[in-house]
């Protein structure tokens, strides 16, 4: 194994670790699509996600998609590599874009046609320095360049509202931030 691939063992490894401690076991979890529906209203957009990584996809622990017969079918997994949540994850920071077609980089990614995506916002899960996933917005009309900060705002507040749960719910002390 080279020390690449075991940097990304050991912290697929610490992640996981973490995630069990915050009682982030993967499942669907009706607390956290509360707060994905939350997410979802104050954007404005259909569909918002709390989701976790685990080494082979995406979970959506928490879930907020438009339900009807016209609604794109939006399940709790995902491919690692299918939607923008990856780059924050990797970044271990926050990513809006208000036109994903601005971004040469997220323009051809899966979910664009699956679900009809032209907005996204989203920020990192982090613990002790463990990037768990994200909270995630995202809708089918782009918006407005000028509507990037409070988008990232938004989603700010709303991953410290998640992470402030996951503390509470797990009996931890949340840890002071500077």
């Amino acid at each position: 194994m080279t020390h690449t691939e075991h940097q990304h063992a050991s912290t697929e490894q610490r992640r996981t670790e973490v995630q069990r401690e915050l009682g982030l076991t993967g499942d669907a979890d009706p607390e956290l699509d509360a707060f994905a529906a939350r997410l979802a209203q104050e954007a404005g957009v259909p569909f918002a996600m709390v989701n976790v990584f685990t080494p082979d996809r995406q979970q959506f622990v928490g879930l907020h998609a438009p339900d009807g017969p016209d609604a794109a079918p939006v399940g709790r997994t995902m491919p690692l590599h299918h939607g923008f949540c990856r780059a924050v994850v990797d970044r271990a920071r926050p990513l809006v874009l208000p036109d994903v077609f601005a971004a040469p980089r997220f323009a051809g990614d899966p979910v664009i046609d699956l679900l009809g995506i032209r907005t996204y916002a989203g920020a990192p899960l982090i613990h002790d320095g463990v990037v768990l996933g994200t909270v995630c917005a995202v809708g089918p009309d782009e918006k407005p360049q000028e509507t990037g900060q409070d988008s990232l705002a938004l989603v700010n507040r709303i991953r410290d509202e998640v992470m402030a749960h996951l503390y509470r719910r797990a009996g931890h002390q949340q840890p002071h931030t500077p």
